[in-house]
């Protein structure tokens, strides 16, 4: 049985120059940044070690990717982000939607809800449950 891959999908473009003008909004007005994915498992020295600890423990593979980098691999555009979605071959699919991740406020929240959110039933979502 292979294991499930895990897209988690930030609401930011990447790159060096969308990186510091990220950080930037974040610190100087955190209260309207718009990617709560980045600001719950980002510091400003990267991301925090407590999230990196828990992803690597998850009976899955993990692939983050800033929106833009959805668009061009899987050609996903219109969705609502931050999400996290599992690729299914070549196929995308929803699995924490843009409301559930927005709702968890704290790091803490955030690996609850990823905790919650997994089982361990086998079958074709391979101890994932679509949201």
């Amino acid at each position: 049985m292979t294991r499930p891959h895990l897209l988690f999908v930030y609401n930011a473009d990447g790159g060096p120059l969308n990186a510091l003008k990220d950080l930037w909004h974040k610190t100087v007005s955190p209260a309207t940044y718009d990617c709560q994915l980045c600001a719950v498992t980002y510091g400003p020295l990267g991301m925090r070690r407590e999230w990196r600890e828990f992803v690597r423990s998850l009976p899955a593979d993990v692939t983050f990717l800033h929106r833009d980098e959805l668009a061009a691999q899987y050609g996903v555009r219109g969705v609502a982000l931050p999400a996290a979605f599992v690729l299914d071959g070549a196929q995308v699919r929803p699995w924490l939607s843009a409301t559930q991740v927005r709702e968890a406020r704290t790091l803490d929240d955030l690996i609850s809800l990823v905790r919650a959110s997994l089982t361990t039933t086998a079958g074709p979502d391979a101890g994932v449950r679509p949201a």
